[in-house]
């Protein structure tokens, strides 16, 4: 070699290093980041695949998923099997899904079991650790109610356990109103097999309606809180908003993962947008990261 082809090497070699030096590796993270679908679910059931596509531009890499019709055993009008390939073909998973259960709360046990048999069959085709209540619709808002949702919850978690697949109850604002004493969440916790039934936390729900934090109900049942729902609260309103929007401090209320059981969580927005739906994804996929996606290495 001569001198020039030296001396042109070894600049290339040193200019090499330092950029080397002076690239930081992305971090590697635990847990993907997620979102519930629902959030998004105008745009989902217009268009399923091109939608995921975006989020996936945006990072999201796991969802939770909504729209299934337990008669046909589809998501979003696609039956499991297709929309399985689809995802993979994207790379993304889904860990767990959320299933229209209130409507069996009064109906007989043969109803309910096959229901929750469909809730199996479109889980494992999708192969989605979770299966979830998320809801109970207001005439169902009572004591009583709560006691037999408790019994019923154990009932389906059984099914599901069984199956291989775990089972977890979402909670919204009404779960911590005082009945003489008593409330859903109290119910629930104290009520229902801690094998058979995860806890699925929505911090937003728990600031907004709760006197304690997501930290405070993790303390009095850890390892139990598997999945976390993660969203603002504006700070007029306390309606819905993006992440950063808002008057949630999340630094300060967020649980310690270790603690709390976690192995899934979702960012999510169910209205309330400042533009639209897919803009404030974007919006809170980016505080997210550049916020708050280190407190879960």
């Amino acid at each position: 070699m001569n001198r020039r082809k030296f001396v042109n090497s070894s600049l290339w070699a040193s200019a090499g290093a330092l950029h080397l030096a002076n690239t930081k590796p992305s971090p590697v993270y635990k847990y993907k980041l997620g979102y519930q679908l629902f959030s998004v679910n105008k745009d989902m059931n217009r268009d399923p695949f091109g939608t995921l596509v975006a989020l996936k531009e945006m990072g999201y890499e796991d969802f939770e998923i909504y729209g299934f019709d337990a008669d046909a055993v589809t998501y979003y009008g696609h039956p499991a099997t297709q929309f399985k390939q689809r995802l993979d073909e994207m790379e993304l998973t889904c860990t767990s899904g959320h299933y229209g259960f209130a409507e069996y709360l009064d109906r007989p046990a043969d109803e309910l079991r096959t229901f929750v048999d469909q809730c199996i069959k479109g889980a494992e085709t999708l192969n989605t650790p979770y299966i979830t209540w998320p809801w109970i619709s207001e005439e169902q808002r009572t004591l009583e109610n709560y006691k037999k949702m408790a019994y019923k919850l154990n009932l389906i978690g059984e099914q599901i356990n069984a199956a291989g697949l775990g089972f977890s109850y979402h909670n919204h604002g009404f779960e911590f109103e005082d009945h003489d004493g008593d409330t859903c969440y109290d119910i629930i916790i104290r009520d229902t097999d801690a094998d058979l039934v995860k806890l699925q936390i929505d911090m937003y729900w728990v600031m907004h309606s709760s006197d304690q934090t997501p930290k405070d109900w993790v303390k009095k049942d850890q390892g139990r809180f598997v999945m976390w729902h993660i969203k603002d609260m504006d700070k007029i309103t306390r309606d819905y908003t993006e992440l950063g929007n808002g008057s949630i401090d999340y630094k300060t209320i967020m649980p310690i993962p270790e603690d709390s059981g976690l192995q899934y969580y979702y960012l999510e927005q169910g209205g309330n947008f400042a533009v639209s739906a897919m803009q404030s994804a974007a919006t809170s996929a980016e505080y997210f990261k550049k916020h708050l996606q280190k407190l879960l290495p």
